[in-house]
Order: structure tokens, then sequence, then C-alpha cells
């Protein structure tokens, strides 16, 4: 009885390891995404904000959630996906933690950029997607 307890509890409880949230500068007033919309800025088709100010992606140097999130978000193979951002480099900061993203996304005006949903601080402004928030069922393809 204690094992099926053990099973039935693991089996429910959803992995947070890999959830992504996108997060903004708090000056941004953009605060909802479609995916669809998503999906043209991390292509760099879309290169300003409503604003005028541009678009500045944040991302990890190694992030297997965030690729993987990025992977299915613009519907590409990871070589693809390191393929769109080399061409697109400038408009790109690397960087090397979530905490390090939130303060690149704290300081720059237009940027974007994904953390993982546990290390979302109050300097920045979570955006919903689709409607949702992280870890509502449907916010971003994992």
């Amino acid at each position: 009885m204690l094992c099926l307890c053990a099973w039935v509890t693991l089996s429910l409880t959803p992995c947070f390891a890999h959830h992504m949230a996108v997060v903004v500068n708090k000056d941004n007033v953009v605060q909802n995404f479609t995916s669809a919309r998503l999906t043209k800025i991390f292509k760099g088709e879309e290169k300003k904000w409503p604003d005028g100010k541009n678009v500045v992606l944040v991302l990890h140097s190694s992030s297997p959630g965030e690729m993987a999130t990025l992977e299915r978000l613009i519907k590409m193979s990871e070589a693809e996906v390191k393929a769109l951002l080399a061409a697109h480099k400038d408009s790109i900061r690397i960087v090397g933690s979530d905490a390090d993203v939130i303060d690149a996304v704290t300081s720059t005006p237009g940027a974007i950029g994904f953390v993982e949903e546990h290390s979302i601080t109050d300097r920045v402004s979570v955006v919903k997607v689709d409607g949702k928030l992280p870890m509502e069922e449907g916010y971003l393809p994992h």
C-alpha cells in the first residue's frame, strides 16, 4: 500500500525542472503575447516594441530548458535554433544564469528573456502567453 501511494504521488506530481517563464523589463507595455507573436520575436522577425524600443533577447549561454522551449516554440531543431540565434547576434545578449537574465532584463529597456519559474523576482514583469501565466496548462511548450 505504501508503494502504491508513493507511485501515485510521484506520477501525479508535475516536474517543475524546466518550466520557463517569459520576462520583460518593468517599463515594457506589452504584458500578454500570443505564441505566434512570441515566435516572431524570438525568430528576429519582430524587432521593435509598440513604443519603438528595440527588442533585445537575453538568453543563457547554456540552458537545456530554454533550448527545449525555443525548439518547441519556433518549431526548429537545436541546430536550426543555434543558427538562427547566430544570425541575429546583434540583438541578443548571452548571459550565464537566471539571475543574470533578471539583471540584464531589469537594466535593458526592450529586453525579453526566459527564466525558470522558480527564479522569477519582482524586478521584472512576467508576461502571459496565450492568456496564461507560468505553470498554467498551455503557457509555453515544454
